[in-house]
């Protein structure tokens, strides 16, 4: 219990006492005009009270991957936390922030636009490519695994509402309307009550499993961890021999850091009122995030009385989330169970609608296309037909893909923000050193997965720490070579 505590913690105070000076080097101005002020045009460009937008950013960030991420990652045993806190304070929570930053300093603009502003057309294909790419694997995953909660619901039994197809078609029918309608139609108005909703039901888990799971962590857990005849265990942890560089940095994304969140900061940066709402609403949304992805990789530690045997057991029946439904059950009762299973299904949906919706404003600012209805059916017709037919493919196939390119735009995030900051003169680390690690997680995951180049682990892990030390002398001589410049 007490491990839980210091994880819930040390969130807490990363936002207490790291966001401000996170905040100093950014360079937030309250007293100029925001977007939203210059351009409110009535869909996508709306005032949004402070609050109704960090609960709105909140429930777009979270999705499944702050539940079934560490869920999976949970099979790493307790380090599992040490990652999803360490990673969001320093690592997702900064990358998500400037996110926010870029893009309300940038008239609202997509990532690939601010990549074109800061680097180079190049850079701006290459965001384009992969901020795409990431945005449309979300959004099919995000169809795929509420409809998967729901239809296994007990009390849909024997009804139409049993039917995966049947939630699938709802579930598509709705993010055709959310795609299309202004966002203070269904975002504004809803997505602060399902925000709610998800806050209220993660903590009756965490309350639940605190009170009464069979394997809470313990400080001689992490102890015999790091024991030094077990140093070898950093690469071969787990009982079925996955090594946790780079796997556990690749399936806890969401939690700890996430690409997709960048895709999402335009949304709301149209929408802020004033500069200063930056940290509150990003930082503050990323922290809630790493909350529940503590909640959730507690509950994979430590709610079943087989321990590892017990979870991989029920993971490889049905996947995560036959575990959602499993924990809810089993720590809420009947009624608490369907409340929280609803609620993780909400997650998803209304990540889904917002990474269609991103995928549109950033079609739409890549090739300046005027947003009447017509423009808008003419690109959500086409992507929400192809994303029904790709629900038909294996999910775990979909849900490496966007492991992968979650990582990589993250990355790719970092090195963005670092340049703003090089360009500022200001403590670049801060972004640059985040940038590095996710580097070498990167780039060893490419060289070792067999979605990327498939080297034997021996050799492809290696040269993702190699790449991540020269870039990281790289940064170094940059870093003295702007601090030159600007003395001069």
């Amino acid at each position: 219990m007490l491990i839980f505590f210091i994880c819930i913690t040390i969130l807490i105070l990363g936002y207490k006492f790291y966001s401000p000076f996170v905040e100093k080097q950014a360079g937030i101005d309250p007293t100029i005009d925001t977007p939203q002020k210059r351009f409110n045009e009535g869909v996508d460009y709306v005032a949004v009270h402070p609050v109704r937008a960090f609960l709105i950013q909140f429930l777009n960030i979270a999705g499944v991957g702050p539940i079934f991420g560490p869920i999976l990652g949970a099979l790493y045993g307790p380090v599992a936390l040490v990652w999803i806190v360490l990673g969001n304070v320093l690592g997702g929570a900064v990358h998500d922030f400037f996110s926010g930053v870029m893009s309300i300093k940038e008239d609202g603009k997509s990532l690939p636009e601010i990549a074109g502003s800061y680097y180079n057309v190049v850079f701006k294909g290459f965001m384009l490519v992969f901020t795409a790419m990431l945005l449309f694997f979300v959004g099919v995953v995000f169809i795929m695994s509420p409809a998967g909660l729901l239809s296994h619901l007990d009390v849909f039994k024997g009804t139409i509402f049993e039917s995966n197809t049947f939630w699938v078609l709802a579930i598509l029918g709705y993010y055709f309307l959310a795609t299309l309608l202004p966002i203070d139609k269904i975002i504004t108005k809803f997505y602060p009550i399902f925000g709610l909703l998800m806050i209220v039901m993660t903590t009756l888990i965490a309350v639940a499993l605190l009170m009464d799971a069979p394997h809470l962590p313990v400080a001689g857990d992490f102890l015999a961890y790091f024991e030094a005849d077990h140093a070898h265990d950093f690469l071969e942890p787990n009982p079925d021999g996955l090594p946790t560089w780079p796997l556990l940095f690749i399936t806890i994304t969401c939690g700890a850091i996430s690409g997709f969140h960048s895709t999402q900061a335009p949304i709301m940066a149209r929408c802020l009122t004033n500069e200063k709402y930056v940290r509150p609403v990003y930082y503050g949304a990323m922290i809630c995030e790493g909350i529940v992805g503590c909640v959730w990789a507690l509950a994979g530690i430590a709610a079943f009385p087989e321990g590892y045997a017990g979870l991989k057991a029920l993971l490889d029946s049905g996947g995560p989330g036959l575990v959602v439904n499993h924990v809810a059950n089993s720590y809420l009762g009947v009624f608490g169970g369907i409340m929280a299973i609803v609620a993780v299904a909400v997650f998803p949906i209304t990540s889904g609608d917002t990474a269609f919706r991103s995928l549109r404003l950033t079609i739409v600012d890549a090739f300046n296309i005027p947003q009447s209805l017509r423009n808008r059916l003419l690109l959500a017709v086409p992507i929400l037909t192809i994303a029904y037919f790709m629900t038909k493919l294996d999910f775990s196939v979909i849900w490496r893909y966007f492991a992968f390119s979650n990582m990589l735009l993250s990355t790719s995030v970092l090195w963005l923000a670092t340049k703003y900051l090089f360009d500022r003169n200001t403590f670049h680390w801060i972004a640059s050193v985040p940038a590095v690690i996710t580097t070498a997680v990167t780039v060893s995951y490419i060289m070792t997965a067999p979605i990327g180049i498939n080297l034997s682990s021996d050799f492809g892990k290696p040269v993702g720490v190699v790449v991540a030390v020269i870039v990281f002398i790289l940064v170094v001589i940059a870093d003295a070579k702007n601090k030159k410049l600007h003395a001069a």
